[in-house]
């Protein structure tokens, strides 16, 4: 119970980047006032890798971000991310929000049997237009 809770504040703060006492009571109050939801086995294991990831996609976020300042991203492209089996819902959900969280990535669509459906932004291959230095 208190794990949940905290997992939920946490994800709120990282989501709101706002440290403050107000939105720390308001975190704290969505995360408790949450439902339940199912109660289903959790994976310890599997939980304590995708927290670590997520330490690891905060930092990953801000290179993201930075390179897209400065190397405009104007290439895209759609792929389906395989998911691995038997992955509760809340890992489901850590994942697509690891996905979501990078500024490069965001997370379209989750089915059943394929896994992820993921839009990807990539730099352009060539920076001169038209393919020729000028």
């Amino acid at each position: 119970m208190v794990g949940t809770i905290l997992l939920r504040l946490t994800l709120w703060l990282l989501l709101t980047a706002n440290f403050t006492g107000v939105n720390l009571l308001v975190g704290l109050l969505v995360a408790v006032l949450l439902p339940g939801g199912m109660r289903v086995r959790r994976n310890w294991t599997e939980l304590g890798r995708g927290l670590g990831q997520m330490l690891r996609a905060i930092p990953q976020a801000y290179r993201e971000a930075v390179e897209m300042m400065v190397n405009p991203h104007t290439q895209e492209n759609i792929q389906v991310q395989a998911v691995a089996p038997n992955r509760t819902p809340g890992l489901i959900f850590l994942d697509t929000f690891l996905i979501t969280f990078t500024p490069k990535t965001i997370v379209l669509n989750y089915q059943e049997p394929e896994g992820y459906v993921v839009h990807y932004l990539y730099p352009p291959a060539d920076n001169h237009s038209g393919g020729q230095k000028s």
